[in-house]
C-alpha cells in the first residue's frame, strides 16, 4: 500500500486524483489539505479517512473540526498545518495541487522530509526552480510532473538519453480566443474566458489559458524539470489538444505523447512513478479525429507568453513578479474589476519596476511576491 499526502485535494486535480485512488485501491491518502471547501473536504474525510486534514482558512478548520469530532481525523490549518501534512512520516508521496505560491514551502519541507513529489503546482518552479531542483538532487527526491504538458514530455524522455534534446515542443490549445486580436478581446467577460475548448479545469488556469501566461508558465516550469535553456523550448498551438507535448533529439526524430485532453492519464503516471495501469476513460479515435493541426503562436496580440520568455531569461526574482503580478491581476478578473487585457498590462507593469534579485532565497521570494502586490494595489485600485 502507497501512502500519499493531497495538497489541494479539493481542486480538480485533487478530485481527480482520489477518483484514481478510488478506483486502484492500493493508495491510502494519510493526510488533505484544502482552502475553504469545507464540506467536500469533510466528505473525502470520512470517505478516506486520512489521518490529518487541513484547512488553510483558520475559522473553516475550526469548523470541521466539530464536524469531524466523530472521527480520528486530526484537523490543522494554515501553514504550519500544510507543512505538518507535507512531512507526515508515513508518506511516500506529496502530491502539490494547490494554487499559487502558497505551495513552495510545503513543497520544499516534503523534499527535506525525503518525499517524493506530484507536481501540480507549477508556481513552485517557476519562482523556486534554483532552489528545489539541486534539494530533490541532494535527497535523492524524484519529481514527476503531472501538468499534462510536462507529463508527456516525461513520457517521451523515457528510456532516452536527457543530453541528445534537441529542442522541446510545448503544446498549446491556444485556448478560447485563439486568433482573436487584442481589439477583439478589449470587451471579453469572465464568462468567456472560462470557456476554454477542450479541457475542464479550476477557474485561475482556465484563465491563464486564455491569456496564454499558462503557457509561458510551463515553459519556465519545463526549463527547470528538463534542465534545457529557453532557447531550446518552443510553443506549437496545437488547437486539438491531442498531442500533448514533443521532444525532438540531436538526431532529428520527434518523439510525442498522444491522448484524449483528460488530467487523470498524467496524475496517475506521476502516483505509480512511471508504471503504466488501467484507467477507464474514453480513447482517441483517429478516424473520427481527421486531422491534427498546428499553428505559431501570436506573442503580439497574446503578449503574456513573449513576457513569460523575458522572465525567464532574466531568471533571479523576475519570474516571480511575473507570477505574483499575474495571480493578483487574474483574481482582480475573476472578480470583476478588472478588464481581460489588463492582466498582461499589469504583468508587464510589475516587470518593469522590479529591480532584480539575482539568486533569492525563500524569504526573498515571498517579499517580492508581497511587493508586487503592493505595488499593483497601489496602482490599480481605484
Amino acid at each position: 500500500m502507497k501512502h500519499i499526502v493531497i495538497l489541494g485535494s479539493t481542486g480538480s486535480i485533487g478530485t481527480q486524483t482520489l477518483e484514481i485512488v478510488r478506483y486502484h485501491k492500493d493508495i491510502q491518502p494519510v493526510a488533505l489539505a484544502a482552502g475553504r471547501n469545507i464540506t467536500l473536504l469533510e466528505a473525502q474525510a470520512r470517505e478516506f479517512l486520512p489521518r490529518l486534514v487541513c484547512v488553510w482558512d483558520e475559522k473553516k478548520a475550526e469548523e470541521l473540526a466539530l464536524s469531524l469530532r466523530d472521527t480520528p481525523v486530526k484537523v490543522v490549518s494554515g501553514m504550519e498545518g500544510l507543512l505538518e501534512a507535507a512531512v507526515m512520516e508515513e508518506a511516500d508521496m506529496v502530491v502539490t495541487a494547490v494554487v499559487g505560491m502558497i505551495g513552495i514551502r510545503p513543497t520544499i519541507a516534503a523534499i527535506r522530509a525525503g518525499k517524493d513529489i506530484a507536481l501540480a503546482n507549477k508556481e513552485t518552479l517557476v519562482t523556486a526552480g534554483h532552489l528545489i531542483m539541486p534539494m530533490a538532487k541532494e535527497k535523492g527526491v524524484k519529481i514527476y510532473p503531472v501538468d499534462s504538458e510536462h507529463s508527456a514530455i516525461f513520457q517521451s524522455l523515457k528510456g532516452e538519453d536527457p543530453l541528445r534534446i534537441s529542442r522541446i515542443l510545448l503544446t498549446a490549445s491556444g485556448g478560447p480566443f485563439r486568433g482573436w486580436t487584442r481589439e477583439q478581446m478589449k470587451n471579453v467577460k469572465v464568462e468567456d474566458a472560462l470557456k476554454h475548448p477542450n479541457w475542464s479545469m479550476g477557474k485561475k488556469i482556465t484563465i491563464d489559458s486564455a491569456t496564454m501566461v499558462n503557457k509561458g508558465l510551463e515553459v519556465m516550469e519545463a526549463r527547470w524539470l528538463f534542465d534545457v535553456d529557453f532557447d531550446r523550448i518552443e510553443v506549437v498551438i496545437q488547437p486539438q489538444s491531442v498531442i500533448h507535448s514533443m521532444v525532438e533529439f540531436v538526431d532529428g526524430g520527434i518523439i510525442a505523447q498522444l491522448g484524449t485532453p483528460d488530467m487523470k492519464l498524467p496524475i496517475q503516471y506521476a502516483l505509480y512513478e512511471k508504471e503504466r495501469r488501467d484507467l477507464p476513460g474514453s480513447r482517441l479515435d483517429f478516424a473520427a479525429l481527421g486531422k491534427i493541426t498546428f499553428e505559431a503562436p501570436d506573442p503580439e496580440n497574446f503578449k503574456g507568453l513573449a513576457l513569460a520568455y523575458q522572465a525567464g531569461r532574466a531568471g533571479g526574482s523576475v519570474p516571480t513578479v511575473f507570477n505574483a503580478a499575474n495571480e493578483w491581476a487574474v483574481s482582480r478578473f475573476l472578480d470583476h474589476k478588472t478588464g481581460f487585457l489588463d492582466i498582461t498590462d499589469m504583468i508587464e507593469e510589475a516587470m518593469a519596476a522590479h529591480h532584480k534579485i539575482p539568486h533569492p532565497s525563500v524569504e526573498e521570494i515571498l517579499d517580492s511576491e508581497a511587493a508586487t502586490y503592493e505595488l499593483l494595489e497601489s496602482r490599480w485600485n481605484d
